[in-house]
């Protein structure tokens, strides 16, 4: 049997690392805080909840993406994964700005 690569997974959620309350993106998984852009390090794939380590993952670089918009890489504190996603519509754009500067 073939895995999913993406299982939706938009839950609310109270950010590890600045404690905002982080509402549902409503129309994808939502995986980092829109404040500070930090994530946890819970996934393998998009929203499986399967990676166990549940490390902050710091948001080291973004970079435009032509068809998504701007992608973010985060580095996780605890084993040191680093993972990119979407930004979403509602991210601190200026955060993203000054990520853009920046080379993992």
């Amino acid at each position: 049997m073939e895995t999913k690569r993406f299982t939706k997974n938009d839950d609310s959620f109270i950010c590890a690392a600045c404690g905002n309350e982080v509402p549902p993106l409503g129309y994808t998984s939502r995986n980092h805080c829109p404040k500070c852009l930090s994530s946890l390090h819970l996934d393998i794939n998009p929203g499986d909840r399967a990676a166990g380590c549940e490390g902050i993952m710091d948001p080291i670089s973004a970079e435009p993406d032509p068809k998504k918009g701007f992608i973010i890489y985060h580095k996780c504190r605890k084993c040191g994964a680093i993972r990119r996603n979407k930004a979403a519509k509602d991210d601190d754009m200026d955060k993203i700005i000054e990520l853009t500067a920046k080379q993992y």
